[in-house]
């Protein structure tokens, strides 16, 4: 079983940077897949990023590409996404995400475990 516990979210003007943390517990983050999700009010969650096991490999969704980065520590069971000339419609409640067992994944279904969300608001 994996727990996830983000962190560092807040409130930014537009051009700003955040790095938000996905602080996991279980033996088994090394071997899982990890994603971040985002949820705007009134709208369905969507994809952000994912990284695969060992983090040689990444994926973003288009609106992030180039501004995003996703990376982990597997020594210390945290992922972390830099986010990087945020935009008013970054702003949402941002969701790491484990997949047991699986290289890379992008839909929520696939992901077996969620954090509790840390909001992030992007003033203009």
């Amino acid at each position: 079983q994996v727990q996830l516990v983000e962190s560092g979210g807040g409130l930014v003007q537009a051009g700003g940077s955040l790095r938000l943390s996905c602080a996991a517990s279980g033996r088994t983050f090394s071997m899982s897949a990890m994603g971040w999700f985002r949820q705007a009010p009134g709208k369905e969650r969507e994809f952000v990023a994912a990284i695969t096991w060992s983090g040689a490999n990444t994926y973003y969704a288009d609106s992030v590409k180039g501004r995003f980065t996703l990376s982990r520590s597997n020594a210390k069971d945290t992922a972390y996404l830099q986010m990087n000339s945020l935009r008013p419609d970054d702003t949402a409640v941002y969701y790491c995400a484990a997949a047991l067992g699986v290289v890379i994944t992008t839909p929520p279904r696939t992901y077996d475990y969620w954090g509790q969300g840390t909001q992030v608001t992007v003033s203009s």
